[in-house]
C-alpha cells in the first residue's frame, strides 16, 4: 500500500511551493464581488416574488368573484345549497368516524363516488357562468347533492350491517 502511494507521489508532479503574497489580496477582492452580486440578486428576486403573489392573489380573487354559484341566484338557492352542504358535511363526519379495516374499501368507493360528483358539479358551475339563470342546470345542481346524499345514507347502511350482521330490516335473529 505504501509504495503504491509513493509511486503516486512521485509520478506526479505536484506544486508544493506557497502562492505569491499578492494571490491572497486578489482572491478576496474577487470574494467580496461575488458576495455583492448574490446579495442584490437577492433582493431582486425577493422583489419580483412578491410581486407575482400579490397579481396571482389578485387575479385569483377577482376570479372566484365572477363565478356563479348556486348560493348567488337566490336566497332560497343559498338556503337549499346551505342545507345540502351542512347535511353533506355531518354525514362524511359520521362516515369517517365508522371507517375500520372491514369498511375502508366500501368508505374509499364512496368517496371516489363522491369526488366524481363534486366534479360534475364544477362543470355545471360553469355551465351556469356561461349559460346564466338556467332552470335545467340548478335543477341538475340540487340532483347532484341529493346524489352525494344518497351515496353516504347507502354506505352508512353498509357500514351498519356489517358492524350488526345479525340485524336485518329491523329483524333481529338470536
Amino acid at each position: 500500500m505504501e509504495d503504491k502511494l509513493h509511486d503516486f507521489f512521485s509520478e506526479n508532479n505536484f506544486d508544493f511551493h506557497e502562492p505569491n503574497s499578492a494571490h491572497i489580496e486578489r482572491f478576496e477582492r474577487k470574494l467580496n464581488k461575488t458576495e455583492k452580486k448574490s446579495a442584490s440578486s437577492w433582493k431582486w428576486l425577493s422583489v419580483a416574488a412578491s410581486v407575482v403573489l400579490v397579481l396571482g392573489f389578485w387575479l385569483g380573487s377577482s376570479h372566484q368573484k365572477q363565478q356563479l354559484e348556486l348560493a348567488d341566484i337566490s336566497p332560497k338557492m343559498k338556503e337549499v345549497q346551505n342545507y345540502f352542504l351542512s347535511t353533506i358535511h355531518q354525514e362524511l363526519k359520521t362516515v369517517e368516524k365508522n371507517r375500520s379495516l372491514e369498511t375502508e374499501t366500501i368508505i374509499e368507493e364512496a368517496l371516489d363516488q363522491l369526488e366524481e360528483l363534486e366534479d360534475n358539479y364544477k362543470l355545471f358551475i360553469n355551465e351556469l357562468n356561461s349559460e346564466g339563470n338556467a332552470r335545467k342546470i340548478i335543477n341538475s345542481m340540487i340532483r347532484n347533492y341529493q346524489q352525494r346524499l344518497e351515496i353516504l345514507e347507502n354506505v352508512l347502511q353498509q357500514i351498519d350491517q356489517i358492524k350488526n350482521p345479525n340485524t336485518l330490516k329491523n329483524e333481529i335473529y338470536i
